[in-house]
């Protein structure tokens, strides 16, 4: 019975650790692995304490189609404004604010606030579609 137990815990933290975005550790080797495999990269600019930072994160950041896409074809990173680890250039008035770059410029203008999911999934294929025109051209 234990065993059992066990068995089905230990399936359960697999299954829920399976559904997280692979965040770079640090914004340089974001830039550095997103060049490389030639992959945008999605920098989500945070800040400690922020409810709507929090919301993107438990919603939208969590649906699986999203986590999917993102670890298929994107390099992520967190910066966190009160850590120190948001890039001056990509300092924002509000947080949360989602950035998407090529090699190491902004392709857009930031997304600001906690945006629902099927706007978010909109917005990843505007970015695939826009990355690969400027990379073929």
């Amino acid at each position: 019975m234990m065993m059992k137990l066990f068995l089905i815990m230990l399936l359960s933290a697999v299954t829920l650790s399976a559904a997280d975005i692979k965040w770079e550790k640090d914004i340089g080797s974001a830039v550095e692995r997103g060049i490389k495999e030639q992959k945008p990269l999605m920098v989500l600019v945070t800040k400690n304490g922020c409810r709507w930072c929090d919301v993107l994160k438990q919603n939208t950041l969590k649906n699986p189609k999203i986590v999917a896409i993102l670890n298929r074809d994107f390099v992520a990173y967190e910066g966190v404004v009160d850590e120190g680890t948001v890039p001056p250039s990509l300092m924002t008035q509000g947080t949360p604010a989602t950035w998407f770059i090529k090699g190491k410029s902004p392709m857009f203008e930031p997304i600001m606030g906690a945006v629902e999911s099927a706007d978010f999934l909109k917005a990843l294929d505007i970015v695939k579609q826009e990355y690969k025109k400027s990379t073929t051209k």
